[in-house]
């Protein structure tokens, strides 16, 4: 049998069986995210944090496809915290994981170095995805303290926030 005639016959069973994600696809896709009054709540904890820690920053909270919900900036945070803070979120969201650890990564594995110059990608700490249930609803960033590790605190605190909220 060609390599033709073969990938017919493939197609041809496909098409008789149905495709693996035609037995659950209806149409809709139903999930979730943070509501509007979470999304603020986080933020303010992650401020909360920040300030009690003596830092003067801006945070960013996301929804699940990293698109900006709250943006909160302390009176004397810099004027590149805002959109710095919001990449943040948006990284943590689009690879699912917090920034320090993919700075860790991009920094040890030449073959993820790359990922640096996705466009909007910033690698570098203080973005936490929010999770709640295994999945991801938003995602949280903070700039603006002396490190990514005390962004990342902050972040943490913000999500603690609303951990019973999102807890089902």
């Amino acid at each position: 049998m060609t390599a033709k005639a073969f990938a017919a016959l493939v197609f041809g069973a496909i098409v008789l069986l149905g495709s693996p994600g035609s037995f659950a696809a209806e149409g809709l896709v139903t999930f979730k995210v943070l509501s509007p009054e979470l999304a603020l709540k986080a933020a303010d904890g992650a401020l909360q944090r920040c300030r009690a820690d003596g830092y003067q920053v801006a945070v960013a909270v996301v929804d699940r496809f990293g698109i900006q919900q709250v943006m909160l900036r302390d009176r004397y945070a810099g004027p590149h915290t805002p959109s710095t803070a919001t990449r943040k979120a948006w990284t943590a969201v689009s690879f699912r994981t917090g920034t320090v650890d993919l700075n860790a990564l991009v920094t040890e594995d030449p073959a993820v170095a790359g990922l640096r110059n996705i466009d909007g990608a910033l690698v570098l700490g203080g973005g936490l995805p929010i999770e709640a249930a295994g999945s991801i609803v938003g995602g949280i960033g903070i700039s603006g303290a002396p490190s990514g590790a005390f962004d990342e605190a902050c972040a943490q605190a913000g999500i603690e926030a609303i951990e019973e909220d999102i807890a089902f």
